[in-house]
């Protein structure tokens, strides 16, 4: 899928090989997406690390974009509210936008669809317990960005954000309800929304070829190099 995606958006990737839970416990792969994009960064200054000579001879700095789907969506939501509050290199290297793909982001407290299943919302709450050892279990400020004392979304640093939900996925009204959040948080980029229809969560992995998945790589391809 990523190689289908780098071919339509033309662009230079970097993907996260972030240690995985329950062996490390989160915020690891936190931790570890940070210290990969500061290595990123590190490739302007040519810093000894900095090894990699795609990034050091092909990118533009003042471009990069943060995606993932799923757990990589909310790992880039948290990148680009870190990188607001302490930049991950010079002042060269700008998040232009971030790339959400059905975001994993959950509650305690059922929204919209949710509360019509409850048996598939307790399993949903297991998978994060079972993950993340905090004591503010589905209300943790990693899963739930609209809890109090979360990170203001005004304070992502980037210039805009597409969500992306599909219909039948149970984390669509999650993935909605940041949407919506973002539009009346007073945060100053473009905010965009696209949905696909009777499609379920990560289909675009599992069947990368077919048409859904073909619009969908098309709809984040535009939005990573229109203005």
């Amino acid at each position: 899928m990523l190689n289908i995606f780098v071919k339509e958006a033309k662009i230079i990737l970097v993907s996260v090989d972030y240690r995985l839970a329950p062996e490390n416990p989160l915020p690891t792969a936190y931790d570890d997406s940070w210290e990969a994009l500061k290595w990123v960064a590190s490739h302007i200054s040519g810093e000894k690390n900095a090894t990699e000579i795609w990034l050091r001879e092909f990118v533009d700095f003042n471009k990069v974009y943060l995606a993932g789907d799923s757990a990589g969506a909310n790992i880039s939501h948290h990148m680009a509210i870190r990188a607001g509050l302490e930049n991950p290199g010079p002042t060269e290297f700008k998040i232009s936008g971030v790339l959400m793909i059905q975001p994993y982001f959950w509650g305690e407290d059922p929204i919209g669809v949710e509360a019509e299943n409850p048996v598939f919302k307790s399993v949903v709450d297991k998978w994060w317990r079972f993950v993340c050892p905090s004591d503010k279990g589905c209300d943790d400020p990693l899963i739930n960005p609209f809890v109090v004392g979360a990170p203001s979304l005004s304070g992502l640093a980037c210039d805009k954000i597409l969500v992306c939900v599909a219909g039948n996925d149970i984390l669509r009204e999650r993935g909605r309800f940041y949407y919506q959040s973002l539009v009346k948080s007073g945060w100053k980029g473009k905010t965009e929304f696209f949905e696909t229809e009777g499609e379920d969560h990560i289909f675009h992995i599992l069947d990368p070829t077919c048409e859904n998945s073909n619009n969908l790589i098309k709809v984040s391809a535009k939005f990573i190099n229109s203005e």
